[in-house]
């Protein structure tokens, strides 16, 4: 299982850093981990997959809070 981190996500995903923290503020995505003594939060696959559905629901003119509702609705 691949790890990852902010940057990761960013560099993969194509997504800004602040975009990323904005999700993670609000409860878009979740980290699996965080480093107790760096406070570095860790991704695995699924966050690359949902953010993958948050790009394109984006695409689509979706807001946040359309998508929040969306994601809400899926659990």
């Amino acid at each position: 299982m691949a790890i990852y981190m902010i940057g990761d996500l960013a560099r993969i995903t194509g997504l800004s850093k602040h975009t990323l923290n904005y999700y993670l503020n609000i409860g878009l995505i979740s980290p699996i981990g965080q480093s107790e003594r760096s406070h570095y939060r860790y991704f695995d696959e699924s966050t690359i997959e949902r953010l993958g559905k948050i790009v394109e629901m984006r695409k689509q003119k979706n807001s946040i809070r359309q998508i929040k509702q969306q994601f809400a609705k899926e659990l």
